[in-house]
């Protein structure tokens, strides 16, 4: 039976997920000076349109429409990676950026995208988590992970914004980068 509560910690723990998924992306990207190409970077907005929809849950308790925005985003994402993926399936086109566990972060966001579809497809099955959530003010229901998970993702949506401003500067991205654009014209001007 799907209350109300459980649903909402269901939505955070699920926010926390593509949390880790744009955390890990992010370490890459710092860490390995693997800088995000303009399709992972639309593969990225998917994943905090997802965390938008999921927020929304957390803000406002369930809706259809919030999974609604929820499905529509993975779509997008989704769509996205798999073109990525049928771009270097080719033989001789190489790759795009280390692989993690053998696949590339492109298979791991269609994947993820793949497994939101399916889960958010899931929640959407039980109507009872949709009861005593009349109002539309603003709430938390006063639940830590629920706040935890809302500021995570909103951290590194924030994050992961100012570093794209970075690596693209206000124009369009390189492709493939090779370095933050921004930082390197602001350089240049000094």
């Amino acid at each position: 039976m799907m209350t109300p509560e459980l649903s909402r910690t269901l939505n955070a723990i699920g926010m926390l997920a593509v949390s880790l998924v744009l955390l890990l992306a992010y370490i890459y990207q710092l860490s390995l000076y693997e800088l995000p190409c303009p399709l992972c970077l639309l593969q990225r907005v998917g994943f905090v349109a997802v965390g938008v929809g999921l927020g929304l849950n957390l803000l406002y308790g369930a809706r259809p429409q919030h999974y609604a925005l929820m499905l529509i985003a993975a779509l997008y994402g989704g769509s996205v990676s798999v073109r990525q993926i049928l771009l270097h399936i080719v033989p001789g086109t190489g790759h795009y950026g280390s692989p993690v566990l053998g696949l590339h972060y492109y298979t791991w966001a269609a994947i993820c995208f793949f497994l939101i579809l399916l889960g958010t497809a899931v929640m959407l099955l039980f109507d009872r988590q949709y009861a005593d959530d009349t109002s539309d003010q603003p709430r938390f229901g006063g639940s830590t992970l629920a706040k935890t998970a809302f500021f995570v993702m909103l951290g590194l949506a924030v994050l992961n914004a100012g570093s794209t401003l970075l690596e693209c500067g206000p124009g369009i991205c390189a492709d493939p980068p090779t370095s933050y654009k921004l930082i390197d014209e602001l350089g240049t001007n000094n």
